[in-house]
């Protein structure tokens, strides 16, 4: 299996560009796209509400609720199609997941701005394992205090894995795009005890 670690400070990131071949992810594509209860949440950033800029659901094996910008969610119990996912990503990483937030970008426009995986339900180093299927999108890292950048593009059955310190010292973003995009459904699997 290929992978790559990201030579940045302050972080510990691997990518795997292909956990999934083209034909299991296209049938767990289909399966999300059609089977997950998508919904829009009203976001409040800076004293400001409007729709998020994409669809969520939220997934575990227990019942604890996440928050975050002014959103809780509370869990709905995982799927098979999840399990098998989470599965083979808590294989490769040697970690056990309890928690998938799931969003769905459906189109160019659908954004994520800039922000940590840094919420106290998350512990002290989080660990996020971050699965993407459908259109590529450019995931962007910037350093909170040194003056550094890097773009990686998330392919179709990709995994990112992130842990350690990288929520204390990086924030991550997926920007809006006047390309041409197509669906993106992306699990970002997290332990929340």
């Amino acid at each position: 299996m290929i992978m790559f670690s990201l030579n940045l400070p302050n972080a510990d990131i691997t990518y795997f560009p292909e956990i999934f071949n083209t034909k299991e992810s296209s049938i767990f594509y289909t399966q999300l796209l059609e089977n997950i209860p998508w919904r829009q949440d009203e976001i409040t950033v800076f004293g400001k509400t409007y729709p998020q800029p994409r669809l969520t659901a939220l997934y575990a094996t227990n019942n604890l609720t996440y928050s975050y910008s002014g959103i809780k969610m509370e869990p709905l119990p995982f799927t098979n199609t999840l399990n098998t996912i989470k599965e083979k990503v808590e294989t490769i990483s040697g970690n056990t997941f309890t928690t998938c937030l799931l969003n769905l970008y459906r189109n160019g426009q659908d954004s994520n701005g800039w922000h940590a995986d840094n919420e106290k339900e998350l512990g002290k180093n989080p660990i996020i394992a971050s699965v993407s299927f459908g259109e590529k999108r450019l995931f962007k890292l910037k350093h909170k205090s040194l003056n550094l950048k890097h773009d990686l593009e998330l392919e179709n059955g990709s995994l990112l894995l992130m842990k350690g310190t990288t929520q204390h010292h990086w924030l991550h973003s997926i920007p809006k795009t006047r390309k041409q995009k197509t669906e993106r459904i992306n699990l970002t699997f997290r332990i929340i005890k």
